[in-house]
């Protein structure tokens, strides 16, 4: 079996959560959206750039509830995540112009949650090409956009 390592990925996770708290919970408690990355607040829900993303324009969207199971998260909530991953698909694809979308779940550690304790949905802008030898070969990912001209782009698009 061929194994890829994601040392970056490791930092990022090993600091998440823990006895200081719950970054999906600390973030929009904070009041600092810019410098949380929050782009946008709904009432149950809310949604943010990944700190570590895979591509430019990597949202995620979390519920202000402290919910890591699906299945327990409130309905009202649960129909909002649904219909600000439209939102974040639509302004995606006007902002950035991606061939095509990841949208999806790791629930559980096992799964591949970094964040276990409080489920979040990630929407991923994908290019035909943008998988290439830097990331599997190289450790390093190139990101030809700073997170803070991202939040810009995508804080506008969603009326901010």
């Amino acid at each position: 079996m061929d194994r890829l390592w994601s040392p970056w990925r490791y930092r990022y996770v090993s600091t998440c959560g823990g006895a200081e708290g719950c970054i999906f919970c600390d973030k929009p408690a904070a009041g600092q959206d810019e410098e949380n990355l929050i782009v946008y607040r709904g009432q149950h829900c809310y949604v943010l750039l990944n700190l570590y993303p895979y591509t430019n324009g990597h949202l995620m969207i979390a519920p202000f509830a402290h919910e890591a199971e699906l299945d327990c998260l409130r309905p009202e909530a649960a129909m909002e995540m649904m219909a600000l991953a439209q939102q974040a698909v639509a302004h995606l694809k006007a902002v950035y112009k991606p061939h095509g979308l990841n949208v999806g779940m790791n629930l559980g550690e096992c799964a591949g949650a970094g964040v276990a304790g409080h489920l979040h949905l990630h929407i991923l802008p994908r290019w035909v090409g943008d998988a290439n030898f830097m990331t599997v070969v190289g450790e390093t990912r190139v990101m030809p956009e700073e997170l803070s001209e991202t939040y810009r782009k995508l804080k506008a698009a969603f009326g901010g």
